[in-house]
């Protein structure tokens, strides 16, 4: 099945956690901690394009799986990282931080 499609927050854990940990102010996660946000996500082959909807930014990230790529996060940070992604259910896909609800007809 191709992970295409687009996907909405419905929830997340552990991300105030996160966020501290990765050394971001109080100020910055109180401000982003319950922002609703939308993903949508393009396939060709191995190769995909991430448009991440937050509030009125879109950030759009591309990458290739198993390749090392540099992303930029919601708050513009730069990270490099190589992406595998796990085999998921049509109509959630989980990460350690969000719960996606697909909005989509994957059919």
């Amino acid at each position: 099945m191709a992970f295409t499609g687009k996907y909405e927050l419905e929830s997340q854990e552990n991300f105030e956690q996160l966020m501290k940990a990765l050394g971001f102010s109080d100020d910055i996660i109180k401000k982003y901690k319950d922002k609703s946000s939308t993903v949508e996500f393009s396939q060709d082959g191995d190769s995909f394009q991430c448009s991440y909807h937050f509030g009125n930014r879109v950030i759009t990230n591309n990458f290739t799986i198993g390749q090392e790529t540099e992303f930029v996060s919601f708050t513009g940070h730069k990270v490099k990282t190589s992406l595998v992604i796990p085999s998921f259910e049509k109509e959630t896909a989980s990460t350690n931080l969000h719960t996606l609800k697909s909005s989509d007809d994957h059919t």
